[in-house]
């Protein structure tokens, strides 16, 4: 899986001096903000790899290097239209190896160059802002007055080596400028989300432990992003958390929103309506009864607003009890699974295998409970090499199908008293609360770089600053298609 990966480079008051060359590339005049690009690769590195290469998508680059140099133009020209600060913003830019290997790694990682509080006009006291947003208020770039602060507002980085062997394979970028970037991933795409994350899509507060930015402060300062995550449990914005209540909220899997009033106002024009669910009830439901976070799957029939409803019933085939539904199932199996909704575990085989298999044996839908501790569920992958699934098919958290399974232990051989309801909530938004307020990516356990920096995973369409690369984005940022501007507008742009 590739994943996208915010990074702060610098802290207020912290200053680097790297010896590379520098070469510098502007956004157009006609962009409301104007955004420079800082090249540091060394010659024959980077953004200067003088590879030849044909023009593609747009991109009349003829080096690897200028075709890479005109992707990541085009997504600074792209947030340049859209932003307004009479401050030059400028991006210290740079190809490198970055950590991956053949199957996941970061594709790119960037953050703001220097952070700030309390400067002139500071539209919040006592509150840390990424540096090319504090430049915009105060009227001047606060970098200058830095130590080794070069006036650069945006550290980016993104990986050389992705679709190389060993890195990301198959995952090269496309580096054409036209979004039609098939199988391979969109650099535009990526340098898009990164930029976001370096103009303030991020905390400087310490999401895994919870505590606030200290540096060189006397007393810890919370960031511009903790005014606005709510924690709906708790009802308490994060500015008014502890610690460790902070550090609880981002691991609190679908109850942390984004509370701010321009991101809420997009939700209806860019989340759809239907949250995917199961419920869970009948006579034999007991304290397993309620309703359930599911991943859906990238195979098989979608879920819907009508629900598909049935007996839940267990494949058992295994010593242990679990049922893996990797080969054809046992009479006793499918007798229980004929028109009824299976459960089967995690593991062995591909989740697409196990959906023929117990399509097969006549299963109007399945539910895989997960082998691994961790909430919300993720999505259940597509296996190219199997076909013909037509049933839908969700996953659930590994303790809510161990719950479900203490029910289905008294069953029958052909009912369970358990019935599954799997359908779409159509009174709340993918990716949104109840309420209507876009919910931000917080599982359990913690993911590191990514955990509250990013929008949940539900949401779909997906959305930009999701934390897992999805190959269905286009190089809008603003709705009906996005909601990263508005939330930049939220704090500040």
């Amino acid at each position: 899986m590739n994943t996208y990966s915010p990074m702060t480079f610098l802290r207020r008051g912290a200053g680097i001096a790297l010896a590379m060359a520098a070469v510098v590339f502007s956004a157009p005049a006609f962009s409301a903000a104007t955004i420079v690009i800082l090249n540091v690769n060394a010659p024959g590195e980077g953004f200067n790899d003088p590879t030849p290469v044909a023009p593609v998508g747009g991109n009349t680059g003829t080096t690897l290097g200028a075709q890479r140099l005109n992707a990541f133009q085009a997504a600074a020209s792209i947030w340049g239209s859209h932003l307004t600060s009479a401050q030059t913003i400028v991006v210290r830019a740079s190809f490198e190896p970055l950590p991956c290997n053949a199957t996941s790694g970061a594709l790119g990682t960037a953050g703001a160059f220097n952070i700030w509080r309390d400067f002139a006009n500071a539209p919040k006291p006592f509150t840390l802002y990424p540096q090319a947003l504090a430049n915009k208020y105060a009227g001047a770039n606060l970098g200058n007055n830095v130590p080794n602060g070069l006036g650069q507002d945006i550290r980016a980085r993104f990986n050389s080596n992705a679709g190389l062997p060993g890195c990301l394979e198959g995952s090269p970028f496309y580096l054409g400028l036209d979004n039609n970037f098939g199988s391979m991933v969109d650099l535009v795409q990526v340098v898009l989300h990164e930029l976001a994350h370096g103009l303030g899509f991020d905390t400087y507060t310490d999401a895994n432990t919870g505590a606030l930015f200290l540096g060189n402060e006397p007393v810890p300062v919370p960031s511009i992003w903790d005014h606005f995550l709510l924690d709906t449990s708790a009802n308490k914005l994060w500015i008014n958390m502890t610690d460790a209540e902070r550090a609880a909220s981002a691991r609190n899997p679908r109850k942390v929103v984004w509370a701010g009033a321009n991101v809420t106002n997009a939700v209806p024009s860019v989340l759809s309506l239907g949250t995917p669910r199961l419920i869970v009830g009948g006579p034999a439901a007991g304290l397993a009864a309620g309703e359930y976070m599911v991943g859906t799957a990238e195979f098989g029939a979608q879920l819907g607003a009508a629900p598909v409803t049935g007996q839940l019933m267990p494949v058992v085939d295994q010593a242990n009890g679990t049922g893996l539904a990797c080969t054809p199932l046992s009479a006793i199996n499918a007798l229980a699974v004929k028109n009824n909704i299976a459960l089967v575990d995690r593991g062995t085989c591909t989740f697409e295998t196990k959906a023929l298999n117990v399509q097969n044996a006549g299963a109007i839908a399945m539910i895989v409970a997960d082998n691994v501790a961790g909430s919300p569920p993720d999505s259940l992958a597509e296996d190219a090499t199997v076909s013909g699934v037509v049933i839908p098919a969700v996953r659930i958290t590994q303790s809510d199908g161990a719950a479900l399974k203490t029910r289905l232990s008294r069953r029958s051989r052909t009912a369970s008293g358990v019935v599954a309801d799997l359908g779409l909530n159509m009174n709340q938004r993918a990716g949104a609360d109840s309420l209507g307020r876009a919910l931000m990516y917080t599982p359990n356990p913690f993911d590191d770089g990514s955990s509250v920096l990013h929008w949940d995973t539900i949401a779909f369409p997906n959305l930009l600053m999701e934390p897992f690369e999805t190959g269905d984005l286009s190089h809008d940022v603003t709705p009906p298609r996005d909601m990263t501007l508005p939330l930049l507008q939220d704090i500040g742009w």
